[in-house]
């Protein structure tokens, strides 16, 4: 097709054989024969698609301790104009930032005037796996890089960074929000707030696990070679204490059928988020769709309410800096 000239069409036809790709390799045990091969095919073929179907979306690295944090960009095209709001996006436990791109969400922020930033931390995708970064939990050092790169933009409002993480990202992004001051919102998508506890369940049989080879997977992606220091370390992955310190507007939402984070979470975050301005929970049922592991069953419906969520708070607080400046200016010429 792109030897034809049907370089939009060859680009989405990319984009649609990366997405096969990233989910095999997921589903790989760390170390499979030809496992790294075939991701190393997922980012070609990722930007090939860009190339072709989405210049506006590109690749870039934010320095990070002596390396790097690979992450794409999506451009929103109100960018082109002035400097426009931005979300962070972080992945999960098993996620990469190619299944981000693929989710669509950069798609319905950049509809909404918002640029995204979509980033490998420590633990995933290139950086565990081409770089050797793994995960760990004081995650305000990964949102302080991601910070200072956006700062470093032309397009991009420094007052309008938000972030916002899904499965494991949702005790990745409090945990960041608590500590990061110039973070100004952040998004729990799937309230991960005691990861220890559920590791514990695990280890008893309850409750699903994301891959097969999961007891492996998890030491790999926390640089653990023993089963019972991975555990006990597991226990500092909580919010318990954290998320009091959340100053900033905070959205949780969670699936009411959610089979790897227990619902309870999603409460327990939500009432312990005492100092947000403005917090918010939303439940997805069964009947509304969206009801599962973060939404897994009616993603899009997910996305678009995030997404709108994210669009009024940006809005609020742009309406609130104006009122700030008039009477800052008011009180000046009050004063002269």
């Amino acid at each position: 097709m792109e030897h034809a000239g049907r370089s939009l069409t060859a680009g989405r036809v990319y984009a649609r054989a990366a997405n096969y790709l990233v989910n095999a390799e997921r589903m790989q045990k760390a170390g499979s024969p030809g496992r790294l091969e075939t991701y190393s095919r997922c980012l070609d073929l990722m930007e090939r698609s860009f190339r072709l179907a989405d210049p506006a979306t590109t690749r870039v690295e934010i320095p990070y301790k002596g390396t790097s944090l690979p992450a794409y960009f999506t451009k929103a095209p109100a960018a082109e104009f002035d400097p426009v709001p931005v979300m962070i996006m972080w992945n999960g436990l098993d996620s990469t930032k190619e299944h981000i791109y693929l989710s669509a969400h950069p798609a319905e922020l950049a509809a909404r005037g918002i640029s995204t930033l979509m980033v490998d931390c420590p633990g995933a995708g290139e950086a565990l796996r081409l770089q050797g970064l793994t995960a760990q939990t004081n995650t305000e050092e990964w949102a302080a890089a991601c910070v200072e790169y956006l700062c470093d933009r032309d397009d991009v409002d420094p007052s309008a960074i938000g972030l916002v993480g899904w499965s494991l990202g949702g005790y990745y992004a409090p945990r960041a929000a608590a500590f990061e001051k110039r973070l100004a919102l952040v998004v729990a998508w799937g309230a991960n707030h005691d990861w220890g506890a559920v590791q514990r369940r695990r280890l008893q049989r309850e409750g699903e696990r994301p891959v097969p080879h999961y007891w492996d997977h998890v030491m790999w992606v926390w640089g653990h070679k023993n089963l019972e220091e991975f555990i006990d370390h597991a226990d500092s992955v909580r919010l318990d204490g954290i998320i009091e310190q959340i100053t900033v507007p905070f959205l949780i939402v969670h699936g009411a059928n959610d089979r790897q984070i227990p619902l309870e979470y999603a409460h327990r975050s939500y009432e312990q988020a005492i100092n947000s301005p403005h917090r918010d929970l939303h439940i997805f049922t069964t009947e509304e769709g969206g009801a599962e592991h973060v939404g897994l069953d009616h993603l899009p419906h997910v996305s678009a309410y995030v997404a709108d969520w994210v669009a009024a708070e940006f809005d609020a607080l742009a309406a609130d800096r104006k009122v700030a400046a008039a009477e800052g200016l008011a009180a000046r010429s009050g004063r002269s």
